[in-house]
């Protein structure tokens, strides 16, 4: 059994749900470990994170200039169905950077 490291998501958010990152194969289970958010505008922002289509944080708030860290241990099966991480903001100045680890 192989664990690897993997940077999942290193991307400036869009305003519509987007695919941030997908399950590298079919034989993967990924499992994220840590979210970093950051809001770069200078006025509140909210965003959204799914894991699956299931949300994780859903139209949080997030102060002008900060930064919100969310340590978690998430699996992604091998057999789900989605196999991805999905999400968006309220405007292009928020920042995903989503890491984790694919065992194979």
């Amino acid at each position: 059994m192989a664990v690897t490291p993997v940077v999942m998501a290193r991307a400036a958010a869009a305003t519509s749900n987007t695919t941030l990152y997908t399950v590298s194969s079919t034989s993967a289970t990924a499992i994220v470990t840590n979210i970093a958010v950051a809001n770069t505008a200078t006025s509140t922002s909210t965003f959204t994170i799914n894991i699956d289509g299931v949300a994780v944080a859903s139209a949080v708030s997030l102060s002008a200039n900060s930064t919100t860290f969310i340590d978690l241990k998430q699996v992604i099966p091998a057999n789900s169905p989605a196999k991805t991480i999905s999400g968006s903001a309220s405007t292009t100045a928020v920042t995903f950077n989503i890491s984790g680890v694919e065992v194979i």
